[in-house]
């Protein structure tokens, strides 16, 4: 596997590998991988030939308070996985590769709706530094396909959004969420939980998993979320919000939708969970009269 850390060396490799009639599949992350970002290499494996994860903790998408410089760098072990799990080539541009005249006066993709909604209204500006530097790394590795993971609901619609308005010819992947044996969705940042709140940590997928019953059991959205946001409290956890959304596009919920998502984020201790679960109603059922 080689590292590259330049966008002319990248940019040249890619060429190599388009003369050749290869098509090229992206796995962009911040570093510190686990067993989900291996998912989606191992997904990227088998829809192309040609592997391509980035690593860059991005500036941009991190709020004044959040945990930038606390934010782990394993590069090392990160490369050793990669390779392991048969990516190709590790692009790991600096920050002033990537915001060469800074983070501040760089241009900004920003993707209305999606972004103001649920973690966009917690914490301000975060999917605006998503959706550019995506953008930046989709126009510097060119690829074919990118694979994000479904755990990020949100940050999936929104890349989803900024693909089609934008008429990148780039096939966006969801690959599902990969979890602990105990139900945590596997992140990055469980890392900052200590032992008795990792304890605690299922806590969410259960809270979720509950609110789905109910939803299936004919309980009205609104109903579903205060008693969702109840149960994480019990729980040990400090909700931040639990909603039911329509899943295309992440509007309220409205009786006539039938393929709906819950979503949550979470706080314990020095970490943020999100987590989420898709719920599909029965489409012969009647509607309800309202869901909110």
């Amino acid at each position: 596997m080689k590292t590259i850390e330049t966008l002319e060396d990248l940019r040249e490799q890619v060429r190599i590998w388009r003369w050749a009639g290869e098509r090229v599949a992206f796995v962009p992350t911040m570093g510190n991988l686990h067993a989900g970002h291996l998912t989606l290499i191992a997904e990227a494996r088998a829809r192309a030939p040609r592997v391509i994860a980035s690593i860059f903790v991005n500036p941009m998408q991190f709020g004044p308070a959040e945990d930038l410089d606390a934010y782990p760098r394993t590069l090392a072990r990160d490369r050793e996985l990669l390779e392991a799990a048969g990516c190709d080539l590790l692009f790991a541009p600096g920050v002033a590769s990537v915001y060469p005249r800074g983070s501040e006066v760089q241009t900004r993709v920003e993707v209305p709706g999606l972004s103001d909604v649920l973690c966009g209204e917690s914490r301000p500006g975060h999917f605006r530094g998503v959706a550019t530097v995506v953008c930046k790394l989709f126009n510097m590795v060119q690829p074919d396909i990118a694979l994000f993971g479904e755990k990020d609901f949100q940050q999936l619609l929104v890349i989803r959004r900024m693909v089609e308005d934008l008429d990148m010819p780039i096939e966006i992947v969801g690959v599902p969420t990969v979890r602990e044996s105990d139900g945590l969705a596997m992140s990055s940042r469980n890392g900052y939980l200590s032992p008795s709140e990792r304890a605690l940590a299922p806590g969410l997928r259960r809270v979720l998993t509950a609110a789905r019953q109910s939803l299936l059991a004919g309980n009205v959205a609104a109903s579903v979320e205060r008693e969702a946001e109840a149960a994480l409290r019990e729980a040990g956890l400090a909700p931040d919000y639990v909603q039911v959304r329509a899943a295309d596009d992440l509007r309220s919920a409205t009786e006539g939708d039938r393929d709906l998502v819950i979503l949550a984020a979470a706080y314990l201790g020095r970490a943020r969970l999100i987590d989420n679960l898709r719920v599909q109603l029965d489409a012969n059922a009647a509607p309800q009269q309202t869901l909110r």
